[in-house]
């Protein structure tokens, strides 16, 4: 599949690793394979594009891989073990794979949205469910989609060279709320 990637678009020399999904359920409820779907979509084929990728990226000396996280992988919240666990995961893989690809001018950085009104937390949550994460937020909203796109933009240009196994929270100020 990603051979016939590369011939159709060329070389990949930046991926933005940008999947999710969720199956709320409190820990002492969580069904194997509602857990083993999750983390195969959330982490495991994040971890397995990156792989394929990363050949070419260091032949070519030059790469950037964006994962998209979440502020859920920074904290939790009830009934979302799976989900933070596995955007936690996301973590772990970003900082440890930074150090492995440095030396090949390779970036590996992570991006921890906060409350973004997707079509995923659009089908979780109702309506006061939706104003509760917009009052947890230090703007009072919700994210919209497009306010990624500037530090995706940061991280995969020249103007991110340096930035290397780190992760930014977009959160419009979730992070900042302590109480």
């Amino acid at each position: 599949m990603l051979d016939g990637a590369e011939a159709a678009l060329g070389h990949i020399d930046i991926l933005v690793n940008n999947a999710g999904s969720n199956c709320p359920q409190p820990i002492d409820e969580i069904k194997d394979e509602d857990w083993d779907r999750i983390m195969e979509l959330n982490l495991t084929n994040i971890m397995r594009l990156t792989r394929a990728l990363v050949p070419g990226m260091k032949e070519r000396r030059w790469g950037r891989i964006i994962h998209i996280s979440s502020v859920l992988g920074l904290g939790g919240k009830e009934g979302r073990g799976i989900y933070s666990s596995s955007k936690a995961g996301i973590l772990g893989l970003t900082y440890s794979t930074a150090l492995d690809l440095g030396p090949f001018n390779i970036t590996v950085n992570s991006i921890a949205p906060g409350p973004f009104l997707t079509d995923l937390p659009k089908s979780l949550l109702n309506e006061e469910q939706q104003q509760g994460f917009s009052d947890r937020t230090a703007m009072g909203r919700w994210g919209d989609p497009k306010e990624i796109a500037g530090p995706a933009l940061l991280l995969a240009s020249d103007a991110g060279s340096y930035i290397t196994g780190t992760c930014i929270t977009v959160d419009g100020g979730v992070m900042a709320k302590v109480l």
